[in-house]
């Protein structure tokens, strides 16, 4: 199975750490944020990646080199951010056909992928509980269908996910820059096209200074 990474992001709420390193090279434990989640990927059975780039992305490749000797690693560049949604339809054709694995780059997780469904005609995403800085949840499930409310949601999307490349085809000409859930996901969420899962795992969205130091403190804790 293959697997996305999107790494492109300015990471500008992580300023002035960020003025001068991507947000995915950013150590927690002793490791960039970007290496601890491929050696997980790796860990499941991934053995391709496709890795959007673009803000400070030279870093990036040289940092992954040694991974790239091991596991397929394609690096896509963009000459600005596409934002998570233009960068999936940018790289469409080296994703494949089949249903790949989807990741951010600046999350902390210990996820169970073997949760993951194997086949999948839309997409399928891995929920979490609400954290303290989106405590109104991006949607609720009933069974695995996943629905959104007006108000109050259940669970917060954490960024990991399986994805059909199929969905892609109705936006190859939408111009960039534009997201993945409110563009992509959300007409197929109103559609009951997407399912999920919840996972009570490990799980930090290291966007800003403060989660970035939870992160560490709790890693340094488990260790």
């Amino acid at each position: 199975m293959k697997a996305m990474i999107l790494a492109a992001g300015l990471g500008s709420r992580l300023q002035p750490i960020t003025d001068k390193l991507p947000k995915p090279l950013i150590d927690v434990g002793g490791i960039s944020l970007i290496e601890r989640s491929i050696n997980q990927l790796i860990t499941f059975g991934v053995s391709e990646f496709v890795i959007n780039v673009s803000y400070l992305g030279d870093q990036i490749k040289e940092t992954l080199q040694s991974i790239n000797a091991i596991s397929k690693i394609i690096f896509v560049d963009e000459p600005f951010p596409y934002g998570t949604g233009g960068a999936l339809v940018n790289a469409k054709n080296f994703l494949g056909k089949d249903p790949f694995i989807l990741s951010t780059a600046d999350i902390i997780f210990d996820l169970d992928f073997h949760k993951l469904p194997s086949t999948i005609e839309s997409a399928h995403l891995v929920a979490v509980k609400n954290p303290e800085h989106n405590q109104s949840g991006d949607f609720s499930m009933k069974a695995n269908s996943v629905f959104i409310n007006d108000k109050i949601n259940d669970f917060t999307y954490s960024g990991v996910s399986i994805l059909n490349p199929n969905i892609l085809d109705m936006h190859l000409s939408r111009k960039y820059p534009f997201d993945l859930w409110n563009t992509i996901l959300k007409p197929l969420i109103t559609k009951s096209m997407v399912s999920a899962h919840f996972d009570d795992s490990l799980w930090i969205d290291v966007g800003t200074e403060d989660r970035l130091n939870l992160a560490r403190n709790v890693l340094k804790d488990e260790n």
